[in-house]
């Protein structure tokens, strides 16, 4: 059986302000409708395949199950990674999860961030290479370039090994734009897309021969893995001993295995803001905008508002991006720099760094609206079903107020509800714990006043998130 396995592991922070360490960009709409977890996992709709396996952070492992729960597209594994080791290890341990249940399991490796625009072209390349990962070649998928672009490295074709997939002859690093340019008119020159097609079992074999110590450490950690509500958590002590490598360096250069399926279907691994002017649909102009934009005199330039109007006037080729809490301005040709200024702002201490103004929680979600010295007011979101830890504060008391839904309210020994325009007081100390009974989120507002206001400032005693 074909295996999606979905790497869901990166923080995306060429894409801040709207990617943070908190919520990064495989988990938010860029382009579409749905996120790009939502648009990879949706990708493979058209042909049979086994429920995915996502190897993800153990952070964003509720905003995982949240996202494949609203698509309707339950994983067979959600497996936690206490840190990541990159790529070679994170497919290994979902090599060993797929053998458990079919041994001759093919995975289809997938990172949770890519775009693809014409998914029918990758379908089509997928069962091109379905052949040659069965004989237990390891295939990946080499994107044909339409330009001599110096961001990628690059794969050689050899010899055809099958009808559509050719040898893996070399990997190559990250050209200068002459090479670049000799590689594109080579014609058997690829983009390494970082997709994979690989036997779990052929997968295992070549990591034990190449990586020992990578292959051991991992059969280890999964052999000792405990399941933790819906997730899968291989043991934390061994994974982290495991070297940290990428499949290319530590399996593909090394294997005389190796198998390249060319693939054109508008690929972009969204690297940067420019990659979003590149795969975004622009007006005549040249501008390609999101939200609430007014543009005058502008031209060819990628706009982006999130939580209120934007303008621009007499300007070209600029990235804007803003969000609730910070705005980015660059030259669309300098956008690699944004890394940079995620460093200073870490280095700073600043929160907008990592954390969104709107914090998800696997409950729902909350925003502060308002802070000063003593108080802070912010709005939360519950959604139906879910229930907060019953959780006490000692240098805060609250007040809820219900703006939508109800409210089922622990406080100390009393269990009562709230229902629109209706409140309630937490004192300082109060044992309390907040629960939406309903069919619509629960919405209110909380006033929070205190000499601490942090966020650790809680005791829990019982969370049915096993928090």
């Amino acid at each position: 059986m074909l295996v999606p396995v979905i790497l869901s592991g990166g923080v995306g922070s060429r894409l801040w302000p709207v990617s943070r360490e908190g919520r990064p960009k495989q988990f938010l709409p860029l382009g579409g409708k749905c996120s790009m977890l939502q648009e990879t996992s949706q990708r493979l709709s058209t042909i049979e395949t086994a429920p995915p396996i996502v190897v993800c952070n153990e952070a964003h492992r509720f905003l995982v199950a949240e996202q494949l729960r609203e698509i309707a597209t339950p994983a067979s594994a959600l497996i936690l990674e206490p840190e990541g080791r990159n790529t070679a290890p994170a497919i290994a341990l979902a090599a060993i999860q797929a053998l458990a249940t079919d041994p001759e399991a093919v995975l289809l490796v997938l990172p949770a961030d890519h775009h693809i625009g014409s998914p029918g072209n990758f379908v089509e390349a997928v069962q091109r290479g379905l052949s040659a990962a069965g004989e237990g070649y390891l295939v990946t998928f080499g994107v044909v370039p339409s330009a001599p672009e110096t961001g990628f490295g690059y794969i050689r074709g050899g010899t055809e090994l099958h009808s559509g997939v050719q040898e893996l002859a070399e990997f190559v690093e990250k050209p200068d734009a002459k090479t670049a340019g000799r590689y594109l008119e080579a014609g058997n020159y690829y983009w390494n897309s970082g997709m994979f097609l690989l036997g779990a079992q052929s997968y295992l074999d070549a990591l034990a021969r190449h990586q020992p110590d990578m292959h051991r450490l991992c059969c280890l950690a999964m052999d000792g893995a405990s399941t933790d509500l819906d997730f899968l958590r291989p043991d934390s002590e061994l994974f982290l001993a495991c070297p940290s490598n990428s499949i290319d360096y530590a399996v593909m250069e090394h294997t005389d295995r190796g198998g390249i399926v060319p693939l054109n279907c508008g690929w972009s691994d969204i690297g940067a803001w420019s990659a979003l002017w590149d795969v975004g649909t622009a007006d005549a102009a040249g501008n390609v905008v999101e939200g609430d934009v007014v543009t005058q005199e502008t031209t060819n330039s990628y706009l982006r508002s999130e939580s209120r109007l934007v303008t621009t006037t007499g300007v070209n080729n600029l990235v804007v991006v803003e969000t609730a809490d910070a705005v980015l301005v660059a030259d669309r040709d300098n956008v690699q720099g944004v890394k940079a200024i995620v460093s200073a702002l870490k280095a700073a201490g600043r929160s907008e760094a990592t954390v969104h103004q709107r914090v998800f929680r696997p409950w729902g979600s909350y925003e502060s609206l308002a802070a000063a010295e003593g108080f802070q007011v912010k709005r939360i979101i519950v959604q139906p079903g879910q229930t907060l830890s019953l959780q006490k504060h000692f240098h805060r008391a609250e007040h809820w107020i219900v703006v939508k839904g109800t409210a089922e309210v622990t406080r100390g020994e009393e269990v009562f509800s709230l229902t629109e325009d209706q409140s309630t007081y937490i004192p300082l100390g109060a044992v309390h714990r907040l629960s939406n009974p309903g069919k619509i989120p629960l919405e209110l507002i909380e006033v929070q006043s205190g000499s601490y206001l942090g966020e650790d400032d809680i005791v829990r005693f019982e969370d049915v998130y096993g928090r």
